[in-house]
Parts: structure tokens; sequence; C-alpha cells
């Protein structure tokens, strides 16, 4: 009537920003009082501080009442430790998420995954494996400016990623990978399904259902509950390997330990093809291609530098993290000396600001999720 030509929009679901992390917050604290595990705090104000502390209000770590109320009861003000580290944390988040998985990583992986036709065995695994990088520095670089936004403020988090790809099994993998969210899914859904208390069906049955649901979480798509159900695979099968007493112990040899960690390293780029792939037909093309599926019209897409830039970083993050995979981050650089400390951080500041000028400034991952 008014000559405005009106085009509705998409009846698109809308989501309130954060939902997904303050509901996991807001959960945890109803069920902890309801266990009998905490009693009701006392102050509203605190509540929703715990609720919406906005340094992991959009892509987390998830943080349990009981962690972070306590630290509520008296006013927080960092010391200079506590400042000084909460910077070194941000600015070593901000360099593995600028410089690593987007300047680097990225492109390598959005060659291999964007690309149409079906890819040389090299160039799937090399894609592959690139985006486990970025993926692991995108969204470990956000914890971990989290917690040292959060230790700037005064406040102590618990870390959200412990050396991952040096993991010796599947397990091992959800012990250290976003850890507050698997260590969640197994207090608030597996237990609460029984566990491993119920039989040894039941145990599987438990184990599927809790990666089934937490594949979901990530989206709704069935690629990713697929991926969710892979990794409920691994666990099964890593189940089965304990009970017939072939999975390592901590006086295995060495070279046990390695075998065992680079075969779960392996498994895991393989699962995150499912995660990254943006259709079953893309996936099914990539892995077919993984697994050694000739196909006489694969095409080789990456360049030699590429190539060797994912295969470099890729190894380069298996040996670090099994390096690590017993100590921690402040431990190493607490040790160092000083003028390295300044070497470091004048280095990671470079690089840093010649990625932000040269970059796109792709999003964080997560913040989908």
């Amino acid at each position: 009537a008014f000559g405005i030509q009106y085009q509705p929009a998409q009846h698109d679901i809308i989501l309130p920003i954060g939902i997904s992390f303050y509901t996991f917050h807001t959960l945890s604290y109803t069920i902890d009082i309801h266990r009998g595990t905490m009693r009701p705090w006392n102050s509203f104000i605190d509540f929703v501080l715990f609720v919406a502390f906005f340094p992991l209000l959009l892509a987390g770590p998830i943080i349990r009442a009981a962690d972070f109320l306590p630290q509520c009861a008296v006013p927080r003000r960092a010391t200079a430790n506590q400042l000084s580290w909460g910077l070194y944390l941000l600015l070593i988040g901000l360099f593995g998420k600028v410089v690593v998985a987007d300047s680097l990583m990225a492109p390598v992986s959005d060659t291999v995954f964007n690309c149409q036709r079906f890819l040389v065995w090299h160039d799937a695994w090399a894609g592959a494996m690139a985006f486990s990088i970025q993926i692991f520095f995108d969204f470990a670089g956000y914890s971990t400016c989290a917690v040292g936004i959060a230790l700037c403020l005064g406040f102590a988090l618990p870390d959200n990623f412990r050396y991952p790809y040096g993991a010796l099994g599947f397990s091992d993998f959800w012990r250290r990978w976003h850890i507050s969210l698997s260590s969640w899914l197994r207090d608030y859904l597996y237990i609460s399904l029984g566990g491993n208390r119920r039989g040894e069906v039941r145990t599987y049955i438990n184990l599927m259902a809790t990666m089934l649901l937490g594949g979901l979480w990530h989206g709704a798509s069935w690629t990713f509950v697929a991926w969710g159900g892979l990794h409920g695979s691994f666990l099964c099968g890593e189940r089965l390997l304990e009970k017939a007493g072939l999975m390592p112990n901590p006086r295995s040899p060495f070279l046990l330990k390695l075998l065992v960690a680079a075969l779960t390293y392996g498994a895991v780029c393989f699962a995150w093809v499912l995660f990254r792939a943006r259709s079953f037909g893309v996936a099914y093309d990539m892995t077919t291609s993984m697994l050694g599926f000739q196909n006489e019209n694969a095409v080789a897409v990456l360049s030699r530098p590429n190539f060797l830039l994912a295969l470099g970083a890729s190894l380069g993050a298996f040996a670090f993290h099994s390096w690590m995979r017993d100590r921690s981050l402040e431990e190493l650089l607490g040790r160092a000396r000083w003028w390295m400390n300044g070497i470091l951080i004048g280095a990671m500041l470079m690089l840093l600001l010649n990625a932000a000028n040269n970059g796109d400034g792709n999003a964080f991952i997560y913040f989908q999720f």
C-alpha cells in the first residue's frame, strides 16, 4: 500500500547469544543442588555473574558453580602476577587463533574441503591434518584468551585443553579435549544414564548415546551426529581392547605408547573430516581417498609448500603435545629465562600484528555452537 517491497525474513531458528553455554551453567547448578553436592548460593548477583561471565559467554569454557561462586565470596582484585600471566595467556591465545589457525592452517584446510573433485590420498590427509591444527588453535586459542581475561580480573578458571593430540587412546583424548564439555557430559549425562554400573551392554549404549548427543550439540546436521557416533565407536572399541589387556599402561615401553598416541591422533584427524565437511558426499569422497581407494580422476590441489606446511605443523603438534602430556604451560614458561620470554612475546606480537593487518579476521569456529 505504501510502495514498499517487503521481503519477510526466512523462518530460521533464532537463538539468544551464548544460550548453549549459560544453559550448561544453570543446568549444572540446578542438578548439583538437586543431588545435594552443593547448597544454593546466597547472592543472586553472584549467581548472575556466574551464568553470564563475559569472557566465557560465547564459547566457554563451561564452568561449574562450585568452582566459580566461592571466588565471589570476597572482592576479586588481580595481583601483579595474575595480571601479567593473564595478559601473557591472552597474547598466546590470540597468536594461536590469528596466526596459526587463520593465517597458516585455514587456507590449506579450505582449499582441500572446498574442492569439488576427488582428491589424491596425500592431499586429503593433508587437509584433514591442517583442519586438526586449525580447530585446535582456534578453540584452544579462545579458551586461553578467556582464562587469561578472567585472570586479569582476579578469577581463576580451569584449563579447557591439556595437549589432546598427545593422548594415549580416545578416553585420554576426551579427558584433554574441550575438558569442560566432556566432563559435563560425563557427570550429568553418562553417569545419569547409569555409566558403567548397569552391565557391559548398557555401558556401550550409554557411551554411544553420550557421544551422539555431544555431536548433535555442535549443530543441527547429521554430519555432527556421525562425528559423535564415530568417536563413540572409538571409545567402545578402546574399552574392548582394555578388557583384553591390549592398551598401554604407565609401565609400557615408550615405543608402544608412541604407537598408540600416533594411531589415536591419526584416527582423530580422520574423524575431523565429518566435522568439517559440508555434506556426507564431501566426507565420503575425502574418507575414501584417505583410506587409499583409487580414483582415476583424482586431482592434487595443494602446492608443495602448503602440503609440507600441513604435514610439518601436524607432526610438530603431535610431538609437542606428546612431550607436554604431563607438563603445564605455566611450568614451562615459568622456568624460562626472562629474556627468552621477552623474545617469545616480541615475536608473537610482531607476527600477530602482521597477520591481523593481512588477514580476513575469521570468526571463532565454536561461536556457531
